[in-house]
């Protein structure tokens, strides 16, 4: 594969518990040079949908469950500052922000509620993390040989989805998830 050469010496994966995030998790422990540090940030963590994500982290040191809700600033900072301590001295070499919310709605049912959380947690959720864990992610690129950016020194990584698409309409007639499909957009944007 093509992460074969990469050894990323500490990340942080958010909406980790469960899905795409949980199976970031499980790729990066079978990397022939796991990471020392691997972060997983969820809603929950002492939840009944954390259970397989505690489990895993329990068989390895490596893992720390942190709590973090991405729409939250202060979860953020708090998330950071929680991060900062265990790396110590070095910093952050990846973040990956894959937490993200869909709600099952269509065109004509939609909400401002609905929109503004959607967009909350897969928008605005994903540049208040970079903007909180970039001093990290400077020292992480500071501190490692060579030029430029690289994942193997620091890099931020937004999960979008088909869903975000605009040249395609995948799912529309099965699901017109109007906020998430929008807000993965923007985040496509912001990448």
């Amino acid at each position: 594969s093509s992460m074969a050469g990469l050894h990323v010496r500490s990340l942080l994966v958010t909406g980790a518990n469960r899905g795409i995030g949980l199976g970031l998790i499980q790729h990066f422990l079978k990397m022939p040079k796991p990471p020392q540090w691997i972060f997983a940030g969820c809603r929950d963590p002492k939840g009944q949908r954390a259970q397989e994500l505690q489990n895993l982290a329990s068989k390895h040191p490596n893992i720390i469950v942190i709590r973090l809700e991405v729409a939250n600033p202060a979860s953020i900072k708090a998330a950071a500052a929680k991060v900062g301590e265990h790396l110590g001295g070095s910093g952050l070499n990846l973040l990956i922000n894959n937490a993200g919310i869909a709600k099952l709605n269509t065109l004509d049912t939609e909400t401002l509620e609905n929109m503004t959380e959607v967009y909350a947690t897969n928008t605005v959720g994903p540049m208040l993390m970079g903007q909180a864990f970039l001093p990290l992610l400077k020292k992480a690129a500071q501190g490692s040989p060579g030029s430029g950016m690289s994942c193997s020194k620091a890099a931020i990584i937004n999960m979008s989805s088909i869903g975000g698409s605009i040249a395609s309409s995948f799912g529309w007639d099965q699901m017109q998830v109007t906020s998430y499909r929008c807000s993965k957009v923007l985040s496509h944007v912001l990448s």
